[in-house]
């Protein structure tokens, strides 16, 4: 699975008439990658299913199709990111355990957006040198959330660039591919007038929004290891909160007696509330989004105080307590949200669907997509 040349800053011992391993005398030395392979297979393994062949270690992960076979029309849907610089902060704590739930967060609530069910993923580590136990630690983190998202983790690739990267910097990627029915495929052309958007509540600040988030830090004078008395943890704990993972309680909606009434979900990360709503909204739809529904959790509001800023300032940078939207129909709204409520993820009303001409006040559609417009309005709540 996860491997690629690997390298150590050291050039190597030998012994007398032994051969120069002269790639690690470069900088790259493999036996590191196939330590970390060996501390990383047991996790990566736990998240096969009979659809997974070949085990770990392969040139390319295998998963087999023919289970698509009971759809009448599968639609593939594919995404890849990364993690950002959020991993700046992990690596200044030194704990690398929790970044991989940020990266497979990121990737598959972008399928389920669609309303496909992640099938696999792979992951790509680039480093500046290999340490079996940190490329094991974020392996690790990336296939416990796999596992989270019902989804099999196939392959990946840990490369390491010295002279490009510094010895003790990483950064992380992953892609993954899903399958959805072409008649239950979610989107702008199901949404209607009157329809309801619920908010799912996020975590934290998922993974987003964090260059602007050291800039507070540094500028602050503070500390990763300093407590703050809002978290209940230190300020790096707090940064650090892994991204909620939304896949499996929304596919259990999505397959529930209620699946039908969900028309459109919007996955809040790069560009903020209104953006990543507008975008899965149809041209002619607006939305209200009504600030006073919910009360943004500490981690933002001491951020904006220590960068003396208020919140509506970073509604296009932060999740500010949204970490997804649906757009479903009126008549199972409150139903879908005490689903989603019992499984652990506070859902409530922020806004509904209308018809009409909307003003400069609102952003309308994002990333390139005509879509809807919309708007937050009022004041949180205190």
């Amino acid at each position: 699975m996860v491997q690629g040349p690997s390298s150590h800053p050291a050039v190597p011992t030998r012994a007398q008439g032994a051969p120069v391993d002269r790639y690690a005398a470069a900088g790259v030395d493999t036996h590191a990658g196939d330590t970390a392979v060996e501390l990383m297979k047991r996790s990566v393994a736990a998240t096969h299913g009979p659809q997974v062949l070949g085990g770990v270690g392969g040139f390319a992960g295998l998963w087999d199709a023919s289970a698509l076979t009971r759809y009448t029309r599968p639609i593939l849907a594919t995404s890849t990111d990364g993690v950002g610089t959020k991993i700046a902060i992990a690596q200044a704590l030194d704990k690398h355990d929790t970044i991989g739930q940020d990266l497979v967060g990121m990737v598959v609530d972008d399928i389920v957006v669609v309303g496909a069910a992640p099938l696999f993923m792979t992951d790509y580590i680039a480093c500046g040198r290999v340490v079996p136990e940190r490329i094991a630690a974020i392996v690790d983190g990336i296939a416990r959330a796999c596992a989270g998202a019902r989804t099999a983790l196939v392959g990946g690739e840990t490369a390491e660039h010295p002279d490009l990267i510094a010895p003790d910097d990483y950064d992380v990627a992953g892609a993954a591919v899903g399958v959805v029915e072409a008649d239950r495929l979610l989107g702008a052309d199901r949404v209607r007038e009157g329809d309801v958007v619920l908010a799912l509540a996020s975590s934290g600040l998922h993974s987003n929004g964090y260059s602007l988030v050291r800039r507070i830090i540094r500028d602050a004078g503070l500390r990763y290891d300093t407590r703050v008395a809002d978290y209940g943890t230190s300020l790096g704990e707090a940064l650090l909160e892994p991204t909620r993972l939304y896949t499996a309680d929304l596919l259990d909606v999505l397959d529930g007696p209620d699946g039908g009434a969900v028309h459109a979900l919007g996955h809040v990360t790069g560009g903020g509330l209104a953006a990543n709503l507008a975008r899965v909204l149809p041209p002619g739809a607006r939305v209200d989004l009504d600030r006073s529904t919910w009360t943004p959790t500490p981690v933002f509001t001491v951020l904006a105080d220590l960068g003396g800023f208020p919140l509506a300032d970073v509604e296009g940078a932060w999740n500010l307590g949204i970490g997804m939207f649906a757009v479903v129909d009126a008549s199972a709204a409150g139903r879908i949200a005490g689903s989603l409520d019992a499984a652990g993820i506070r859902t409530w009303q922020v806004g509904v669907v209308e018809r009409g001409l909307a003003d400069d006040s609102y952003v309308q559609g994002a990333k390139g997509v005509e879509g809807g417009a919309v708007r937050l309005v009022g004041a949180y709540a205190g």
